[in-house]
């Protein structure tokens, strides 16, 4: 039996705990490395290419742990004064006073949430030194402007999820992503490695993200022909002669489309086509070729 938070004194905390897809896939390995994070209190980053399910695995797991959850997107607007807190004027018995806000980390700690970092690999160095105290395993946070010493809530929990391993990205894919310092990367407890499906596990994920898709004549030949074309991509791009991926993401979008448009190679330029370099086009119209004959 998992542990699971709890939640009598913090009843507010009810709306964050995320909805249960009962059709989700989850990868053992990294669904194992997620659930040690919840029960042993790990620090887990979650590493893989874009649209390989890394935030959802966390969501769908705290999902069926009934943990809250709270996702911070590290984008180059997140601030430090976002994270720890900052002066503000507040109306105090009908008075103006200045007093300080506290911000998302200090909000989570005293509470049983699980804070995942989106984009981990794109945060600015002054955010990520904020981070760098939490990832220490007494985790204390020290907010400087109230001169406390926050200890976390004994069910708060850490997490994040990067594109890279915070070595920087050479294929170009990830404008944006820093390289991380060596010594906070080490403060994580577990890595775990995500990567793109087996087709077949693939086909039936979609399948089954796209209830109405079943309902096509020849749905499961068309599904192993659109994951046939996403491996090409895949194997094109490895080798340099793309420079854009396809991600379960774009597939599951494709088959939506596919859905209310009604013809594939509509559905697939403006699902995927229509993304990509148009020199490389010819080389994108002979994998479609290859998958679909």
């Amino acid at each position: 039996m998992f542990v699971r938070p709890d939640l009598t004194e913090h009843t507010e905390l009810a709306e964050h705990v995320p909805s249960v897809d009962p059709n989700y896939h989850f990868v053992p390995e990294v669904e194992r490395a997620i659930l040690a994070g919840f029960e042993h209190n790990r620090r887990v980053l979650v590493q893989g290419l874009h649209g390989t399910g890394k935030s959802t695995h966390i969501e769908q797991v705290a999902a069926r742990l009934g943990w809250p959850l709270l996702r911070i997107n590290l984008d180059g607007h997140l601030t430090r004064m976002d994270l720890v807190g900052r002066d503000a004027i507040v109306l105090i018995d009908g008075q103006p006073t200045t007093t300080f806000v506290e911000g998302l980390l200090p909000w989570a700690l005293q509470r049983p949430v699980a804070v995942v970092f989106d984009e981990y690999d794109a945060g600015r160095p002054d955010v990520m030194f904020v981070i760098q105290r939490l990832l220490e395993r007494d985790g204390k946070f020290t907010l400087l402007d109230t001169n406390r010493v926050m200890t976390p809530h004994p069910q708060f929990r850490l997490f994040a999820t990067a594109n890279t391993v915070g070595l920087g990205d050479g294929s170009g894919l990830y404008r944006g992503t820093q390289v991380l310092n060596q010594a906070q990367v080490d403060r994580w407890n577990i890595v775990a490695r995500l990567d793109y499906l087996e087709p077949e596990v693939e086909a039936r994920v979609v399948m089954g993200q796209v209830p109405d898709f079943e309902h096509r004549p020849e749905a499961e030949i068309e599904m192993q022909q659109m994951v046939a074309l996403a491996g090409l991509v895949r194997h094109g791009f490895a080798a340099g002669d793309l420079s854009t991926v396809m991600s379960p993401r774009t597939i599951i979008s494709w088959a939506e489309n596919l859905v209310t448009f009604g013809d594939i190679a509509t559905a697939f330029r403006l699902s995927f086509a229509n993304k990509c370099d148009p020199a490389e086009l010819p080389i994108l119209d002979e994998y479609y070729q290859r998958a679909f004959g």
